[in-house]
């Protein structure tokens, strides 16, 4: 019997989504709960499982499309189906076939039309002149070439492959190389965007730039910096982290030092945690820590809920889950829902510091640069001076003026200097 997939509802307040890509095609073999197509929402990106086992029959919505929720977007049929399905699309290449013996005929006798046609066709392809070159030597019409390279280019690998098709199932690849041949322009625009061309926002990229725009006018931004000298943190991670992932099964990091840190700040300072409402304050009950991650389609803030009553390892263990979901799109709404506070770290990427804009509705971000060894003066407890080579970190904190003063900022970060450069945690 027949099931129909459908677009889940994400959360309360999701009530469409944006079908990016289907991970299967129609007549393949599809498991329960295997990964069917992926979908972007305004809140997550994420991989919807198949609802059934079976063969993906039909597919009601295209890539690209924004469907409402609980709106059928293509069938999976059961075993019987699923040998009828195939059949019209294997029709649909078997009209293709019947010029093809036209082509066939054509080609002993006049040589010239053929070769006139795929030179006409060759001109349109994206290729080398050696490609071409190779292409004539083989008698290979470019335009039947699916190219691989960038925006489709044809490259020499792709003309031999495609010689070594031909050679291995003469009779049977023929037909089907003009088939596989006409939907090559779909593909085309799969590849990295090439200069000059005009590529519509993916619906991650367009909500980015919805809340950016949003946080710049609602809030009063204001930075400051403050230089940290890591280097107590820095020793200590280098001498534990082996036995910490032996003990804990997780990998040592610097970000749960950094989250921990602001977490005791944050408890000396609520005003950091909180958030305006109209004309009142929220002071939020607990710490929860938006942890910024970057995606290689975009950036993504899921939420560690109630931080503060977490110890080293749980901060460790939370960060790492947050990132691997994000990362393989398993996030849920929930998970990117209710943060107080947000961190980021443009330091992973070289970044000596960042002025990162607020996530909304929070009142303050924290950015974490790069950590590296530079030379730092040194005052001992009898006042001589000394230089020494010391791990150093500098930190921003991006703070909505409406909320937060600037002395009230600087004390939260000298409080963060102090927690981070004077570490006594036991880490688990």
């Amino acid at each position: 019997m027949p099931t129909d997939i459908v677009m889940p509802q994400m959360g309360e307040s999701i009530f469409e989504g944006t079908i990016t890509k289907w991970l299967k095609k129609p007549g393949d073999k599809v498991q329960r709960d295997e990964p069917l197509f992926e979908i972007s929402t305004d809140k997550v990106d994420a991989e919807i499982p198949a609802p059934a086992s079976g063969v993906l029959g039909e597919i009601k919505a295209a890539e690209g499309s924004t469907v409402q929720v609980n709106s059928v977007v293509g069938v999976i049929t059961d075993g019987d189906g699923a040998a009828a399905k195939p059949a019209p699309a294997a029709t649909a290449p078997a009209k293709p076939a019947a010029p093809a013996p036209a082509k066939q005929e054509t080609v002993p006798t006049p040589a010239a039309p053929v070769n006139g046609t795929a030179s006409e066709d060759a001109d349109d392809v994206r290729s080398s002149p050696l490609v071409r070159k190779l292409a004539k030597e083989h008698s290979v019409d470019l335009a039947q070439v699916q190219g691989t390279g960038l925006g489709g280019r044809v490259t020499k690998q792709d003309i031999l492959a495609f010689v070594e098709k031909g050679a291995e199932a003469a009779p049977v690849a023929t037909p089907a190389a003009p088939a596989a041949a006409r939907p090559a322009p779909a593909p085309a625009p799969a590849p990295a965007p090439i200069p000059g061309e005009l590529v519509p926002l993916t619906k991650m990229r367009s909500i980015i730039a919805q809340r950016m725009i949003e946080s710049r006018r609602t809030s009063a931004h204001v930075h400051c910096m403050f230089e940290l000298d890591l280097t107590r943190i820095a020793n200590l991670r280098n001498k534990q982290k082996s036995g910490f992932e032996q003990r804990n099964g997780a990998r040592l990091t610097f970000m749960p030092f950094f989250v921990r840190g602001a977490i005791i700040a944050l408890q000396q300072f609520p005003i950091v945690n909180a958030s305006l409402e109209g004309d009142s304050i929220r002071y939020h009950r607990n710490i929860n820590v938006g942890i910024a991650v970057a995606l290689d389609w975009g950036l993504i803030v899921p939420v560690l809920k109630n931080a503060d009553e977490k110890n080293f390892l749980g901060l460790q263990r939370g960060i790492t889950d947050l990132g691997e979901r994000a990362r393989s799109k398993k996030l849920l709404p929930a998970d990117v829902d209710g943060s107080t506070f947000t961190i980021t770290n443009p330091g992973q990427f070289g970044a000596v510091f960042g002025l990162p804009i607020i996530n909304q509705p929070n009142s303050a971000i924290l950015g974490i640069g790069g950590i590296s060894k530079q030379p730092l003066v040194l005052t001992d407890e009898n006042g001589s001076d000394s230089i020494a080579i010391r791990s150093v970190v500098h930190l921003t904190l991006g703070y909505d003026h409406r909320l937060i003063d600037g002395a009230i900022a600087d004390q939260f970060m000298a409080y963060l200097k102090k927690v981070l450069e004077n570490w006594s945690e036991d880490i688990g």
